[in-house]
């Protein structure tokens, strides 16, 4: 089994790569965009961002022992918000896959370009012995 990571910042090809990705391997994709998906709108709340983090990591864990593949796609700018991933893929023993997405497009949420700068100046790169 496999979990696949998908990171980047908004506009950069995230949503896209994870469901061709998911689409090709026969696996689920989860993304914290979902967690703000009412009635078929994306409604973003802020104040509920860390719970729609929590819930990615919660259908992860139940993918995961259901015994499917998973995908999860977020922008992942820091270390920190990898590190419950790497956790949860020791714990299931699963191997874990990291693709970064850097193509510009328009983020589809109109993600204002001051928060995108934000999240360019905190990103992290994985450094090389950081999966094992």
């Amino acid at each position: 089994m496999v979990l696949t990571l998908i990171r980047g910042l908004p506009g950069s090809g995230k949503s896209t790569e994870a469901i061709n990705n998911a689409k090709y391997k026969n696996s689920q994709h989860i993304e914290a965009d979902k967690f703000f998906i009412k009635n078929g709108s994306y409604i973003f709340n802020g104040a509920k961002l860390k719970d729609a983090h929590e819930w990615c990591q919660s259908q992860t864990k139940f993918y995961l022992n259901q015994g499917v593949d998973t995908v999860v796609c977020n922008t992942f700018t820091t270390l920190s918000e990898i590190k419950p991933y790497l956790l949860i893929a020791k714990k299931y023993q699963v191997r874990i896959n990291i693709v970064e997405c850097t193509g510009n497009y328009n983020s589809i949420h109109g993600v204002p370009d001051s928060t995108i700068t934000k999240m360019k100046s905190r990103w992290e790169k994985i450094p090389v012995n950081f999966l094992n």
